[in-house]
Protein backbone atom coordinates (compact mmCIF):
# COMPACT_ATOMS: atom_id res chain seq x y z
CA UNK A 1 0.00 0.00 0.00
CA UNK A 2 1.29 4.00 -0.89
CA UNK A 3 -0.54 6.65 -0.22
CA UNK A 4 0.17 10.46 -0.95
CA UNK A 5 -1.45 12.73 1.60
CA UNK A 6 -1.06 16.52 -0.26
CA UNK A 7 -3.49 18.59 1.83
CA UNK A 8 -0.81 20.75 3.25
CA UNK A 9 0.61 22.11 -0.17
CA UNK A 10 -2.91 23.59 -0.74
CA UNK A 11 -4.63 27.19 -0.54
CA UNK A 12 -7.18 26.68 1.56
CA UNK A 13 -5.01 25.16 3.99
CA UNK A 14 -1.86 27.13 3.94
CA UNK A 15 -2.85 30.04 1.93
CA UNK A 16 -2.61 31.23 -2.44
CA UNK A 17 0.60 32.78 -1.46
CA UNK A 18 2.56 29.01 -0.65
CA UNK A 19 0.00 26.95 -1.64
CA UNK A 20 -1.17 25.57 -4.91
CA UNK A 21 -5.19 26.11 -6.24
CA UNK A 22 -6.92 23.43 -7.15
CA UNK A 23 -7.66 24.90 -11.15
CA UNK A 24 -3.33 25.37 -11.12
CA UNK A 25 -3.47 21.80 -11.71
CA UNK A 26 -6.10 21.64 -13.94
CA UNK A 27 -4.08 24.54 -15.96
CA UNK A 28 -1.91 21.82 -17.07
CA UNK A 29 -4.29 19.26 -17.84
CA UNK A 30 -3.38 19.56 -21.90
CA UNK A 31 0.38 19.56 -21.40
CA UNK A 32 -0.39 16.21 -18.84
CA UNK A 33 -1.37 14.52 -21.83
CA UNK A 34 1.22 15.50 -24.23
CA UNK A 35 3.63 14.25 -21.99
CA UNK A 36 2.03 11.00 -20.68
CA UNK A 37 1.64 10.44 -24.37
CA UNK A 38 5.28 10.70 -25.38
CA UNK A 39 6.33 8.51 -22.64
CA UNK A 40 4.52 5.97 -24.02
CA UNK A 41 6.39 6.93 -27.19
CA UNK A 42 9.67 6.65 -25.93
CA UNK A 43 8.85 3.45 -23.61
CA UNK A 44 12.43 2.26 -25.99
CA UNK A 45 14.04 4.86 -25.42
CA UNK A 46 14.17 7.46 -22.91
CA UNK A 47 11.80 5.70 -20.59
CA UNK A 48 12.97 2.50 -21.02
CA UNK A 49 13.52 2.13 -17.55
CA UNK A 50 10.13 1.78 -17.18
CA UNK A 51 10.30 -1.42 -18.72
CA UNK A 52 13.02 -3.02 -16.11
CA UNK A 53 10.10 -3.91 -13.83
CA UNK A 54 9.35 -6.88 -16.70
CA UNK A 55 12.78 -8.06 -17.00
CA UNK A 56 13.84 -12.21 -16.23
CA UNK A 57 16.15 -12.44 -13.34
CA UNK A 58 17.04 -15.90 -13.71
CA UNK A 59 20.68 -15.39 -14.78
CA UNK A 60 21.11 -12.62 -11.80
CA UNK A 61 19.83 -14.71 -9.06
CA UNK A 62 22.14 -17.88 -10.21
CA UNK A 63 25.03 -15.83 -10.29
CA UNK A 64 23.83 -14.48 -6.58
CA UNK A 65 23.55 -17.65 -5.65
CA UNK A 66 27.11 -18.84 -6.30
CA UNK A 67 28.48 -15.79 -4.93
CA UNK A 68 26.47 -16.46 -1.81
CA UNK A 69 27.57 -20.16 -1.45
CA UNK A 70 31.82 -19.40 -2.21
CA UNK A 71 32.32 -16.09 -0.96
CA UNK A 72 31.77 -13.84 2.09
CA UNK A 73 32.26 -10.44 1.30
CA UNK A 74 30.79 -8.36 -1.96
CA UNK A 75 32.44 -5.37 -2.85
CA UNK A 76 31.24 -2.85 -5.38
CA UNK A 77 33.15 -0.67 -7.32
CA UNK A 78 31.20 2.03 -9.13
CA UNK A 79 29.87 5.82 -8.42
CA UNK A 80 26.57 7.98 -8.71
CA UNK A 81 23.79 5.98 -10.05
CA UNK A 82 25.84 2.61 -10.14
CA UNK A 83 26.29 3.16 -5.98
CA UNK A 84 23.55 5.00 -4.74
CA UNK A 85 21.13 2.44 -5.88
CA UNK A 86 22.81 -0.39 -4.24
CA UNK A 87 22.95 0.76 -1.08
CA UNK A 88 19.71 2.54 -1.12
CA UNK A 89 17.96 -1.41 -1.35
CA UNK A 90 20.66 -2.57 0.89
CA UNK A 91 19.70 -0.27 3.98
CA UNK A 92 16.03 -0.06 3.51
CA UNK A 93 15.54 -3.93 3.41
CA UNK A 94 18.02 -5.15 5.18
CA UNK A 95 18.84 -2.50 7.65
CA UNK A 96 22.31 -0.56 7.99
CA UNK A 97 23.74 -3.07 10.47
CA UNK A 98 23.67 -5.76 8.28
CA UNK A 99 27.80 -6.38 7.78
CA UNK A 100 27.30 -6.79 11.63
CA UNK A 101 25.59 -10.22 11.59
CA UNK A 102 25.17 -11.49 8.36
CA UNK A 103 27.17 -13.05 5.16
CA UNK A 104 27.88 -11.80 2.19
CA UNK A 105 29.05 -8.80 3.52
CA UNK A 106 28.54 -6.18 1.16
CA UNK A 107 30.69 -2.93 1.06
CA UNK A 108 30.35 0.22 -1.22
CA UNK A 109 33.53 1.61 -3.10
CA UNK A 110 31.97 4.68 -4.45
CA UNK A 111 35.12 7.28 -3.77
CA UNK A 112 38.80 7.55 -4.21
CA UNK A 113 39.06 8.64 -0.74
CA UNK A 114 42.43 6.52 -0.20
CA UNK A 115 41.11 6.12 3.43
CA UNK A 116 38.50 4.62 2.83
CA UNK A 117 39.60 2.73 -0.30
CA UNK A 118 42.36 1.17 2.56
CA UNK A 119 39.52 1.01 5.25
CA UNK A 120 37.43 -1.40 2.94
CA UNK A 121 40.68 -3.69 2.40
CA UNK A 122 41.62 -3.58 5.76
CA UNK A 123 37.84 -5.21 6.44
CA UNK A 124 38.12 -8.21 3.88
CA UNK A 125 39.91 -10.81 2.79
CA UNK A 126 40.60 -11.05 -1.14
CA UNK A 127 40.72 -14.51 -1.50
CA UNK A 128 36.92 -14.52 -0.26
CA UNK A 129 35.83 -11.66 -2.10
CA UNK A 130 33.90 -10.84 -5.31
CA UNK A 131 34.44 -7.41 -6.97
CA UNK A 132 31.74 -6.21 -8.56
CA UNK A 133 32.81 -3.51 -11.11
CA UNK A 134 29.95 -0.80 -12.70
CA UNK A 135 30.03 1.73 -14.78
CA UNK A 136 28.02 1.93 -18.00
CA UNK A 137 30.57 3.83 -20.13
CA UNK A 138 33.18 1.35 -18.83
CA UNK A 139 35.43 4.80 -18.25
CA UNK A 140 34.17 6.36 -15.23
CA UNK A 141 37.62 7.63 -13.87
CA UNK A 142 37.12 7.04 -10.21
CA UNK A 143 35.48 3.57 -10.80
CA UNK A 144 38.53 2.56 -13.42
CA UNK A 145 40.79 3.81 -10.62
CA UNK A 146 39.73 1.96 -7.96
CA UNK A 147 39.26 -1.35 -10.10
CA UNK A 148 42.95 -0.84 -11.16
CA UNK A 149 44.09 -1.21 -8.30
CA UNK A 150 42.26 -4.21 -7.49
CA UNK A 151 43.06 -5.78 -10.56
CA UNK A 152 46.44 -5.79 -10.18
CA UNK A 153 46.11 -6.78 -5.86
CA UNK A 154 43.87 -9.85 -7.34
CA UNK A 155 46.58 -10.77 -10.01
CA UNK A 156 49.44 -10.76 -6.85
CA UNK A 157 47.59 -12.44 -4.93
CA UNK A 158 45.33 -15.05 -6.60
CA UNK A 159 47.38 -15.42 -10.41
CA UNK A 160 44.94 -15.91 -13.47
CA UNK A 161 42.37 -17.35 -10.15
CA UNK A 162 41.97 -13.48 -10.11
CA UNK A 163 39.03 -14.01 -12.75
CA UNK A 164 36.76 -15.52 -10.51
CA UNK A 165 36.37 -12.52 -8.09
CA UNK A 166 35.44 -10.19 -10.74
CA UNK A 167 32.09 -9.35 -11.91
CA UNK A 168 31.68 -6.44 -14.76
CA UNK A 169 28.58 -4.37 -15.39
CA UNK A 170 28.24 -2.90 -18.50
CA UNK A 171 27.23 -1.77 -21.80
CA UNK A 172 26.63 -4.64 -24.19
CA UNK A 173 28.23 -3.89 -26.34
CA UNK A 174 31.29 -0.71 -25.86
CA UNK A 175 33.59 0.66 -24.03
CA UNK A 176 36.68 -0.36 -21.95
CA UNK A 177 35.40 -2.40 -19.18
CA UNK A 178 32.85 -4.81 -21.92
CA UNK A 179 36.34 -5.05 -24.16
CA UNK A 180 38.55 -5.99 -21.15
CA UNK A 181 36.06 -8.52 -19.79
CA UNK A 182 35.62 -9.58 -23.02
CA UNK A 183 39.59 -10.60 -23.50
CA UNK A 184 39.77 -11.63 -20.10
CA UNK A 185 36.99 -14.47 -19.82
CA UNK A 186 35.80 -12.39 -16.90
CA UNK A 187 31.93 -12.99 -16.01
CA UNK A 188 29.62 -9.86 -16.96
CA UNK A 189 26.14 -8.40 -16.54
CA UNK A 190 24.46 -5.94 -18.86
CA UNK A 191 22.99 -2.68 -18.60
CA UNK A 192 20.63 -1.47 -21.20
CA UNK A 193 22.05 1.10 -23.32
CA UNK A 194 18.73 3.40 -23.43
CA UNK A 195 19.20 3.21 -18.74
CA UNK A 196 20.85 6.15 -17.27
CA UNK A 197 23.45 5.13 -14.42
CA UNK A 198 20.31 7.42 -11.90
CA UNK A 199 17.91 5.35 -13.59
CA UNK A 200 18.95 1.89 -13.18
CA UNK A 201 18.63 0.16 -10.07
CA UNK A 202 16.17 -1.66 -11.32
CA UNK A 203 18.77 -3.34 -13.65
CA UNK A 204 21.44 -5.70 -13.24
CA UNK A 205 22.94 -2.62 -11.59
CA UNK A 206 21.35 -2.97 -8.39
CA UNK A 207 19.67 -6.34 -8.36
CA UNK A 208 23.07 -8.20 -8.27
CA UNK A 209 23.88 -7.06 -4.75
CA UNK A 210 20.26 -6.96 -3.95
CA UNK A 211 20.09 -10.43 -4.58
CA UNK A 212 23.32 -11.98 -2.94
CA UNK A 213 22.56 -9.94 0.17
CA UNK A 214 19.35 -12.25 0.42
CA UNK A 215 16.78 -9.64 -0.70
CA UNK A 216 13.87 -10.60 -2.93
CA UNK A 217 14.47 -9.25 -6.06
CA UNK A 218 11.50 -10.64 -8.11
CA UNK A 219 8.91 -8.59 -5.69
CA UNK A 220 11.04 -5.59 -5.16
CA UNK A 221 9.95 -5.80 -9.21
CA UNK A 222 6.43 -6.58 -8.77
CA UNK A 223 6.06 -3.51 -6.71
CA UNK A 224 7.51 -1.47 -9.60
CA UNK A 225 5.44 -3.41 -12.05
CA UNK A 226 2.39 -2.31 -9.64
CA UNK A 227 3.51 1.33 -10.30
CA UNK A 228 3.87 1.19 -14.25
CA UNK A 229 0.65 -0.46 -14.61
CA UNK A 230 -1.09 2.14 -12.53
CA UNK A 231 0.96 5.38 -13.85
CA UNK A 232 0.88 4.01 -17.60
CA UNK A 233 -3.16 3.65 -17.98
CA UNK A 234 -3.95 7.36 -17.14
CA UNK A 235 -2.67 11.12 -17.11
CA UNK A 236 -5.06 11.93 -14.58
CA UNK A 237 -2.83 13.54 -11.84
CA UNK A 238 -5.14 12.88 -9.34
CA UNK A 239 -5.27 9.06 -9.98
CA UNK A 240 -1.20 8.83 -11.06
CA UNK A 241 0.99 9.29 -8.39
CA UNK A 242 4.11 9.96 -10.38
CA UNK A 243 2.65 12.61 -12.43
CA UNK A 244 1.38 14.23 -9.13
CA UNK A 245 4.45 14.11 -7.29
CA UNK A 246 6.07 15.89 -9.91
CA UNK A 247 3.42 18.35 -10.71
CA UNK A 248 3.23 19.28 -7.34
CA UNK A 249 7.10 20.25 -7.06
CA UNK A 250 6.70 21.78 -10.44
CA UNK A 251 4.05 24.24 -9.27
CA UNK A 252 5.81 24.53 -5.86
CA UNK A 253 8.85 25.75 -7.64
CA UNK A 254 8.02 28.15 -10.48
CA UNK A 255 4.71 29.33 -9.22
CA UNK A 256 5.51 29.25 -5.28
CA UNK A 257 9.05 30.04 -5.45
CA UNK A 258 10.00 27.07 -3.65
CA UNK A 259 13.51 26.25 -5.34
CA UNK A 260 13.90 23.69 -2.55
CA UNK A 261 13.07 20.00 -2.25
CA UNK A 262 13.46 18.82 1.62
CA UNK A 263 13.11 15.01 2.00
CA UNK A 264 12.22 13.44 5.94
CA UNK A 265 11.94 10.18 6.07
CA UNK A 266 11.01 8.76 9.82
CA UNK A 267 12.70 5.80 9.54
CA UNK A 268 16.14 5.41 9.24
CA UNK A 269 16.60 2.69 6.68
CA UNK A 270 15.08 5.18 3.94
CA UNK A 271 18.09 7.64 4.61
CA UNK A 272 19.78 6.28 1.90
CA UNK A 273 16.77 6.40 -0.30
CA UNK A 274 17.22 10.06 0.35
CA UNK A 275 20.88 10.29 -1.20
CA UNK A 276 19.40 8.35 -4.24
CA UNK A 277 16.64 10.86 -4.96
CA UNK A 278 19.01 13.55 -4.52
CA UNK A 279 20.71 12.17 -7.51
CA UNK A 280 17.91 11.61 -9.62
CA UNK A 281 16.38 14.63 -8.80
CA UNK A 282 19.18 17.52 -8.76
CA UNK A 283 21.51 15.83 -11.63
CA UNK A 284 17.98 15.08 -13.50
CA UNK A 285 16.42 18.24 -13.25
CA UNK A 286 19.18 20.83 -12.23
CA UNK A 287 19.58 22.57 -15.88
CA UNK A 288 19.06 26.00 -17.92
CA UNK A 289 18.44 27.45 -14.54
CA UNK A 290 15.75 25.43 -13.90
CA UNK A 291 15.14 22.66 -10.69
CA UNK A 292 15.39 21.89 -7.36
CA UNK A 293 17.41 21.69 -5.21
CA UNK A 294 17.21 18.44 -2.94
CA UNK A 295 17.90 18.83 0.63
CA UNK A 296 17.94 15.59 3.13
CA UNK A 297 16.47 15.78 6.69
CA UNK A 298 15.84 12.81 9.30
CA UNK A 299 12.78 12.69 11.16
CA UNK A 300 13.44 13.03 14.37
CA UNK A 301 17.07 14.17 14.37
CA UNK A 302 16.53 17.32 11.95
CA UNK A 303 13.70 18.32 14.08
CA UNK A 304 16.82 19.48 16.28
CA UNK A 305 18.58 20.97 13.49
CA UNK A 306 16.86 22.05 10.67
CA UNK A 307 13.10 22.66 11.65
CA UNK A 308 13.74 25.97 12.98
CA UNK A 309 15.41 27.26 9.37
CA UNK A 310 12.12 25.42 7.40
CA UNK A 311 9.56 27.52 9.77
CA UNK A 312 10.94 30.69 10.09
CA UNK A 313 13.68 30.83 7.34
CA UNK A 314 13.32 31.80 3.68
CA UNK A 315 9.71 30.33 2.43
CA UNK A 316 11.33 28.20 -0.23
CA UNK A 317 10.82 25.19 0.66
CA UNK A 318 8.28 21.92 0.41
CA UNK A 319 8.55 18.73 2.28
CA UNK A 320 8.11 15.19 1.72
CA UNK A 321 7.65 13.39 5.07
CA UNK A 322 7.90 9.54 4.12
CA UNK A 323 6.22 7.67 6.63
CA UNK A 324 6.54 3.76 7.38
CA UNK A 325 3.28 2.34 8.96
CA UNK A 326 4.25 -0.68 10.79
CA UNK A 327 7.55 -1.49 11.79
CA UNK A 328 9.69 -4.70 12.10
CA UNK A 329 9.76 -4.28 15.57
CA UNK A 330 8.42 -1.85 18.78
CA UNK A 331 9.84 -1.22 22.38
CA UNK A 332 7.38 -0.26 25.15
CA UNK A 333 8.10 2.19 27.74
CA UNK A 334 7.37 0.47 31.29
CA UNK A 335 4.99 2.22 33.70
CA UNK A 336 7.57 2.41 36.56
CA UNK A 337 9.52 5.48 35.57
CA UNK A 338 9.69 8.58 37.28
CA UNK A 339 6.36 10.60 38.17
CA UNK A 340 7.89 14.13 35.75
CA UNK A 341 8.37 11.74 32.81
CA UNK A 342 4.64 9.35 32.93
CA UNK A 343 3.37 10.50 29.94
CA UNK A 344 5.72 8.48 28.25
CA UNK A 345 4.42 5.81 30.11
CA UNK A 346 2.23 3.25 28.19
CA UNK A 347 3.91 4.67 24.57
CA UNK A 348 6.11 2.86 22.00
CA UNK A 349 9.42 4.10 20.24
CA UNK A 350 7.35 3.91 17.13
CA UNK A 351 4.17 5.71 18.58
CA UNK A 352 6.03 8.43 19.48
CA UNK A 353 7.95 8.29 15.86
CA UNK A 354 4.66 8.89 14.71
CA UNK A 355 3.35 11.24 17.25
CA UNK A 356 7.09 13.18 16.32
CA UNK A 357 5.95 13.59 12.68
CA UNK A 358 2.37 14.95 13.46
CA UNK A 359 3.93 17.54 15.73
CA UNK A 360 6.25 18.61 13.14
CA UNK A 361 3.62 18.44 10.09
CA UNK A 362 1.33 20.48 12.02
CA UNK A 363 4.17 22.95 13.16
CA UNK A 364 5.24 23.77 9.11
CA UNK A 365 1.86 23.67 7.97
CA UNK A 366 1.03 26.76 10.90
CA UNK A 367 4.26 28.54 9.65
CA UNK A 368 2.29 27.79 5.85
CA UNK A 369 5.53 26.03 4.46
CA UNK A 370 3.71 23.28 1.95
CA UNK A 371 4.13 19.65 3.24
CA UNK A 372 3.00 16.28 1.63
CA UNK A 373 3.11 13.06 3.17
CA UNK A 374 3.70 9.83 1.24
CA UNK A 375 3.19 6.16 3.35
CA UNK A 376 3.40 3.05 2.76
CA UNK A 377 2.20 0.07 5.32
CA UNK A 378 5.40 -1.57 5.82
CA UNK A 379 9.28 -1.20 4.37
CA UNK A 380 9.64 -4.58 2.32
CA UNK A 381 10.72 -4.85 -1.81
CA UNK A 382 7.29 -4.92 -3.05
CA UNK A 383 6.89 -0.92 -1.54
CA UNK A 384 10.40 -0.15 -1.93
CA UNK A 385 9.84 -0.96 -5.96
CA UNK A 386 6.71 0.89 -6.00
CA UNK A 387 8.44 3.96 -4.34
CA UNK A 388 11.60 3.98 -6.77
CA UNK A 389 9.58 3.59 -9.79
CA UNK A 390 7.55 6.52 -8.91
CA UNK A 391 10.11 8.52 -7.96
CA UNK A 392 12.10 7.70 -12.07
CA UNK A 393 8.72 8.85 -13.61
CA UNK A 394 7.82 11.67 -11.85
CA UNK A 395 11.40 12.74 -12.42
CA UNK A 396 10.98 12.16 -16.19
CA UNK A 397 7.95 13.52 -16.20
CA UNK A 398 8.66 16.80 -14.27
CA UNK A 399 11.88 17.52 -16.80
CA UNK A 400 9.33 17.32 -19.27
CA UNK A 401 7.29 19.90 -17.96
CA UNK A 402 10.59 21.86 -17.49
CA UNK A 403 11.20 20.95 -21.34
CA UNK A 404 14.52 19.92 -21.06
CA UNK A 405 16.42 16.41 -20.90
CA UNK A 406 16.35 14.97 -17.81
CA UNK A 407 17.93 12.10 -19.31
CA UNK A 408 21.97 13.92 -19.72
CA UNK A 409 23.99 15.51 -17.32
CA UNK A 410 26.55 18.11 -19.51
CA UNK A 411 27.79 19.73 -16.23
CA UNK A 412 29.10 16.68 -14.88
CA UNK A 413 30.63 16.02 -18.47
CA UNK A 414 32.18 19.34 -18.08
CA UNK A 415 33.88 18.43 -15.16
CA UNK A 416 35.04 15.18 -16.00
CA UNK A 417 36.58 16.54 -18.84
CA UNK A 418 38.61 19.03 -17.06
CA UNK A 419 39.43 15.88 -14.46
CA UNK A 420 40.75 13.96 -18.01
CA UNK A 421 43.09 16.91 -19.32
CA UNK A 422 44.82 17.35 -15.61
CA UNK A 423 45.39 13.45 -15.18
CA UNK A 424 47.17 14.04 -19.06
CA UNK A 425 44.63 11.71 -21.08
CA UNK A 426 45.17 12.37 -24.84
CA UNK A 427 42.82 14.09 -26.73
CA UNK A 428 41.98 16.47 -23.78
CA UNK A 429 44.85 18.98 -23.70
CA UNK A 430 42.50 21.90 -24.66
CA UNK A 431 40.47 21.19 -21.38
CA UNK A 432 44.11 21.67 -19.80
CA UNK A 433 44.59 25.27 -21.25
CA UNK A 434 40.96 25.94 -20.69
CA UNK A 435 41.58 24.73 -16.69
CA UNK A 436 44.24 26.89 -16.38
CA UNK A 437 42.84 29.53 -17.29
CA UNK A 438 40.01 29.45 -14.94
CA UNK A 439 41.51 28.53 -11.92
CA UNK A 440 43.84 31.08 -10.59
CA UNK A 441 44.09 31.17 -6.91
CA UNK A 442 44.24 34.92 -6.68
CA UNK A 443 42.17 35.15 -3.23
CA UNK A 444 44.03 32.64 -0.93
CA UNK A 445 44.01 33.22 3.28
CA UNK A 446 46.06 30.38 4.83
CA UNK A 447 46.62 29.87 8.51
CA UNK A 448 49.61 28.00 9.64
Amino acid sequence: MLKIDYTNVMSDIIGERDGILEEEFYEYTHIVQEIHEKIHEEREKSFYFTKLPYQDTTNIKLLANQIRENFDYFVVIGIGGSALGNQMLQDAINGPYYNDFQFPKLYILDNVDPEKFGSILDMIDLRKTVFNVITKSGSTVETIANFSIIYTTLKETLGENYKNHLIFTTDPEKGFLRKFGMQEGITMLDIPPEVGGRFSVLSPVGLLSAAVCGIDIDSLLEGAKKADNLCMQTSNVFENPAYLIGLIHYIACEKKGKSISVMMPYLERLSSFVDWYRQLWAESLGKEGFGQTPLKAIGTIDQHSQIQLFREGPKDKIITFLKVENSLRDFKIPSEIPSDISYLSGHTLKEILDIELLGTRAALTKSKVPNLTITIDQLNPYNLGMLIYIYELATGFTGYLYKINPFDQPAVEEGKNFAYGLMGRKGYEDKLREFKELDKEKYILQVD
